[in-house]
C-alpha cells in the first residue's frame, strides 16, 4: 500500500475548517502507542472500528517512518467520516488518537476502480516527470542566452544590409503536476457517545446495582487490554476479569456502584466486531 502521510497532522484550529483534505474511504491514525505489537495493534484497531462498518484492510507498519501510525480502510466514506468524529482522541493504549482522512488512495480501492499504479512503475513516471521539468528549465535558460546572442548579430547584419532568416524553435513543456485541494472533517470528542437506537437486552431478573460490570456479548478475539481500553476512560475503574474457560464474557469492577452505572450507560450496546456488548450488574 502506497499511502504517504506526513506525521504532521492539522491543529485544532485548522481541524474544523474542512479546507485541507478531501473525504476519503480511508483514515490515517498518528499518536499510537509504539510499544504495542503490530499484530496486536491491528486487531485492537480492527475490534475498535469495525462498529462503524465493513473494514477491507487496516495497514501499521514496523519501519521507523512509520511507527505510531496506522490506515483504517473502510468500504465507503461513510463509514470513514462516522469512524473518524466518533473516535478523535479516543484514548487507546493510553494515548489519545488523532485521526483525519487519508491523503492518498489505497491500493485496495484504487485496483477497485482501475487507478491502480504499482510503486516501481509509480516512482518511474515520478522520475521521468522530474526529468521533464528539469530538461524544460535548462532548455528555457538555453532560450534565454540563445536571444542575447542573437540580438547583438541580428543588428549587425541590418547595418551591413544583409538578409537572414531565424528560425524560432518551440519548446513544449509536458511536465505533469498534479495538486490535491485537501479538505478535513473532524469532530473533537472527549468520549464515544452511547450509540442511538442500540436495544440492551436485559436480564429477566436484573442484580441489584453494584460496583462490577458483567459483560456478554463480546468476540473470542477480545482481549483484557481492549476493554480496558474502553471502559477506564469512565472514572473509577478499577480492573479488568475475563474467564478462560467461558469466552465472550468478562467483569469490569469499578470503585462504587455510581461509577459502573456511568460505564454501563455509555458503553451499553457499544459493538466489537459487530458485536454489540450486552452490560449489567454482575451477581454477588
Amino acid at each position: 500500500m502506497a499511502l504517504l502521510e506526513q506525521k504532521n497532522v492539522a491543529d485544532v484550529n485548522n481541524v474544523s475548517t474542512g479546507t485541507e483534505i478531501p473525504s476519503n474511504v480511508t483514515i490515517y491514525i498518528n499518536n499510537l502507542n509504539e510499544k504495542i505489537k503490530i499484530d496486536e495493534l491491528k486487531k485492537s484497531l480492527h475490534a475498535v472500528f469495525s462498529q462503524f462498518g465493513k473494514i477491507l484492510e487496516i495497514l501499521a507498519f514496523k519501519t521507523l517512518k512509520h511507527k505510531g501510525q496506522a490506515w483504517v480502510v473502510f468500504e465507503d466514506v461513510k463509514s470513514a467520516t462516522n469512524a473518524m468524529r466518533q473516535m478523535q482522541s479516543f484514548p487507546f493504549y493510553d494515548k489519545p488518537m488523532r485521526i483525519q482522512y487519508a491523503k492518498a488512495k489505497s491500493d485496495i480501492i484504487a485496483k477497485a476502480d482501475g487507478t491502480f499504479v504499482p510503486r516501481e512503475k509509480r516512482k518511474k513516471h515520478e522520475e521521468k516527470g522530474k526529468k521533464k521539468k528539469e530538461q524544460h528549465d535548462a532548455n528555457q535558460v538555453g532560450m534565454g542566452l540563445l536571444l542575447v546572442m542573437l540580438v547583438p548579430m541580428v543588428q549587425l547584419l541590418r547595418y551591413e544590409k544583409k538578409k537572414i532568416w531565424l528560425s524560432l524553435i518551440r519548446f513544449a513543456d509536458e511536465s505533469c503536476a498534479c495538486t490535491m485541494i485537501l479538505t478535513l472533517s473532524l469532530l473533537q470528542l472527549s468520549q464515544i457517545p452511547y450509540p442511538g437506537g442500540a436495544k440492551s437486552m436485559v436480564p429477566e431478573v436484573p442484580a441489584p446495582p453494584n460496583n462490577i460490570l458483567f459483560i456478554q456479548n463480546l468476540p473470542s478475539e477480545t482481549t483484557p487490554m481492549m476493554l480496558q481500553m474502553l471502559f477506564q476512560q469512565y472514572p473509577g475503574f478499577k480492573e479488568v476479569r475475563m474467564v478462560e474457560t467461558k469466552p465472550g464474557i468478562a467483569f469490569i469492577e469499578y470503585g462504587d456502584d455510581m461509577q459502573s452505572t456511568g460505564a454501563m450507560h455509555g458503553l451499553q450496546g457499544f459493538k466489537i466486531q459487530q458485536n454489540s456488548m450486552l452490560i449489567t450488574y454482575a451477581k454477588k
